[in-house]
């Protein structure tokens, strides 16, 4: 599916954004090379700068990848942090964790294989971040389950809030006004998890228009 967001104004935002390292730059290639999908360096960028500015010091993801969006996050960390990452993929956490380590970083992360929602349930809060970039039909459990976990004055941010390989952000953007859409599957899932998170009364939520759409939203009590 088309993404909205012009070509120009990730770029413009990545020159803006603060600069990445020479680990970085390899994740990028690795994921150019592979056609490995991630946030990019202007989310990435975003991802390092909310983090500080929520003095983050527990990070949760549910779904980690190669650890590319887990690496931003580590740069905002104080030396005692903690991320979480999750994956189910066995050979992409172990690349998570060589990145990582490359990064010196590695001490303040957790890496667990399985089902993040399934994860989750292992760990107590409170979370100072929440990342969900999982299934996008799972979008909506995944935040029920960590909702209670996430720090009063934390964020939860949910990647692919606008596009992403079958998310029609027109049928997104219609289900969200109360069209009736025959939409299934990922679009229906991320309208689900916006609905559900903008309803919420402890919440606030809004749109970064970078990468294929961030929604963060702040915990307000």
């Amino acid at each position: 599916m088309s993404n909205p967001i012009p070509d120009s104004i990730e770029q413009f935002a990545g020159a803006v954004g603060p600069d990445g390292d020479d680990v970085l730059a390899e994740m990028d290639d690795y994921a150019d090379r592979e056609g490995f999908p991630t946030v990019g360096p202007a989310v990435g960028g975003w991802l390092e700068l909310l983090a500080r500015l929520v003095g983050a010091e527990r990070v949760f993801e549910f779904g980690s990848g190669y650890g590319y969006s887990a690496y931003w996050f580590c740069r905002a960390l104080p030396d005692d942090g903690e991320i979480v990452l999750t994956e189910v993929d066995a050979d992409e956490l172990e690349l998570a964790r060589e990145y990582l380590d490359r990064g010196d970083f590695e001490a303040s992360a957790r890496f667990e294989l399985g089902d993040a929602i399934e994860t989750v349930g292992s760990y107590d809060g409170p979370f100072d971040v929440v990342l969900i970039d999982n299934e996008k039909h799972r979008y909506r459990e995944a935040f029920e389950r960590v909702r209670e976990k996430v720090a009063p004055g934390g964020i939860v941010v949910a990647d692919n809030a606008i596009a992403g390989s079958t998310i029609d952000h027109e049928d997104v953007r219609r289900l969200l006004d109360g069209e009736s859409v025959d939409a299934t599957g990922p679009s229906e899932g991320i309208a689900e998890y916006l609905s559900a998170v903008r309803a919420d009364p402890d919440f606030r939520t809004s749109l970064l228009p970078v990468g294929e759409g961030v929604a963060v939203s702040y915990r307000t009590k």
